[in-house]
């Protein structure tokens, strides 16, 4: 369970807040160092006066085709951005500030993190730069996300040469970074540096990303000591401290552990359960197959008053679809539909790929035209799931046909949906259709990584084609600075 999952705690709402931050030779330091409109029935009527006739089509459309050319201009911009600042030679300091701000923004948003140090060396170069903690708190969290926990560190040693006084925020984000990549230990040697400084002194939230790096790295014998730690230092444990440790426990099959918890949360009278930590008990059974445990559970929680929801639904039919029993899908999503409760795409993807794994193509088809017909969008994962399915039963001309579908969407494609169709031509011995897509593959931004190039290996020896499997295995590489494999041109 991620902390933004529940929208709880300022770290992860962070990333949402405005751009605004640096110092000069920001990468130089870091790479050297190791590693309405409004229309009133008044103004209706008097236009109606003057004219007769409504706007034309024609006007609408240019109105349209000019905001659409703004925005592209805007985003052509924010790309340029971009460009300029992975150039080692450019030295301009009078850009736009929404602009670099926006691609900063932009680059965050889609985990780019050499990018995002890049156009930040850029933006603390501007003239009109003030540095704010906003900015480095931003760039902290998503260095810990892409497990950068070295160059996090160093950009705290600029922040701090940059003269600002770091808050709570940055802290926690700095919590986060070395927390996620597993330096636990220096998690905790940053916590209790903020202990002896007056107004950073560690919160709850602080607290709460500690054991969610915890439980991620299943370090559960961390927890009591830092619950501990909580309440020696007056700090009262939140619903998402408590949501975090039952979710971390469900996880892991420890039962025992996760309901104890939960009787700790009851008790203790200022934190009732919700329907996350309904949905996480419940989850945690229904993935082991434990039916019955979690069916009492799901009565538990509504006799505590704690409703369900549409994420609750989606876990009884995955937990039912999974030990078969189809009748109580059914039964599911009857009550959903008696209660006027929409089925999402979520849930058909989870119906499809409930009947894919037991290879009834003809239930899963089923869903998938009653998904079309309800005009829910299908996605990445749904076509995934159908051209899967489809490859195990030798229906080759079908999986052609969901090719062709795909052609004429707007559908966002991903990594994983390539390795499965390039997974599908490779065991269908079709190599030419296998290598045209992996060209379409990166044509469409997906970075193949070595799931992508172990499977076309494993078709080219599969076909005898020991040749072509070392030639490619000889074109893969594993850069330092970032675990995934790539393919290297030429």
């Amino acid at each position: 369970m991620e902390l933004s999952t529940h929208d709880y705690g300022r770290v992860h709402n962070l990333s949402s807040s405005l751009l605004t931050s640096p110092t000069k030779c920001l990468m130089k330091v870091l790479n050297e160092r190791p590693h309405s409109f409004s229309n009133p029935s008044s103004l209706l009527i008097t236009s109606a006066k003057k004219k007769s006739h409504a706007p034309s089509s024609q006007g609408i459309q240019k109105s349209t085709e000019k905001q659409l050319s703004r925005i592209l201009r805007s985003e052509a911009a924010i790309e340029a951005i971009e460009r300029k600042a992975n150039s080692a030679t450019v030295k301009h300091n009078r850009f736009s500030p929404k602009l670099v701000l926006e691609a900063l923004d932009n680059a965050i948003r889609h985990r780019r993190w050499e990018s995002a140090l890049k156009i930040f060396d850029l933006l603390r170069n501007q003239h009109w730069y003030e540095p704010r903690c906003q900015t480095y708190t931003k760039l902290l969290v998503l260095l810990g996300k892409c497990k950068q926990p070295m160059k996090a560190g160093l950009l705290f040693e600029v922040m701090l040469q940059d003269g600002l006084k770091p808050t709570i925020d940055v802290y926690t984000a700095l919590v986060s970074a070395y927390g996620y990549s597993g330096l636990l230990d220096r998690s905790v040697e940053i916590i209790n540096q903020m202990k002896s400084i007056p107004d950073c002194k560690p919160d709850v939230y602080t607290y709460s990303v500690l054991i969610n790096c915890c439980t991620k790295l299943r370090r559960f014998d961390m927890i009591k000591r830092i619950l501990v730690d909580m309440e020696y230092s007056g700090v009262e444990c939140s619903i998402v401290t408590y949501n975090t440790i039952i979710d971390g426990y469900g996880k892991a099959g420890l039962f025992e552990l996760m309901e104890n918890m939960l009787t700790d949360m009851l008790e203790d009278g200022m934190c009732l359960p919700d329907v996350f930590t309904f949905n996480s008990a419940i989850g945690a059974y229904g993935n082991s197959r434990m039916i019955v445990e979690m069916e009492k559970w799901f009565d538990e929680f509504q006799l505590m008053g704690v409703k369900p929801n549409v994420i609750t639904f989606n876990i009884l039919i995955k937990s039912f679809g999974k030990v078969g029993m189809y009748d109580k899908m059914g039964s599911v999503m009857e009550y959903m539909s008696k209660r006027f409760i929409p089925m999402t795409t979520v849930t058909f993807n989870i119906i499809i790929e409930t009947f894919k794994r037991v290879g009834n193509i003809k239930k899963m088809e089923e869903f998938f035209l009653k998904m079309k017909h309800q005009g829910m969008k299908p996605n990445a994962v749904t076509y995934c799931s159908l051209v899967s399915a489809y490859g195990k039963a030798g229906l080759m001309e079908k999986v052609d046909s969901i090719m062709k579908q795909i052609e004429n969407s707007d559908v966002t494609l991903d990594t994983t949906f390539f390795n499965s169709i390039i997974s599908v031509y490779g065991q269908a011995r079709d190599m030419k259709k296998m290598g045209e897509m992996l060209l379409v593959m990166k044509d469409r931004g997906c970075e193949p990584d070595e799931i992508t190039f172990s499977t076309m290996i494993h078709a080219y020896k599969a076909m005898g084609m020991v040749e072509a499997a070392q030639n490619l295995d000889n074109k893969i590489i594993i850069p330092d600075h970032n675990p995934g494999t790539r393919l290297i041109e030429g």
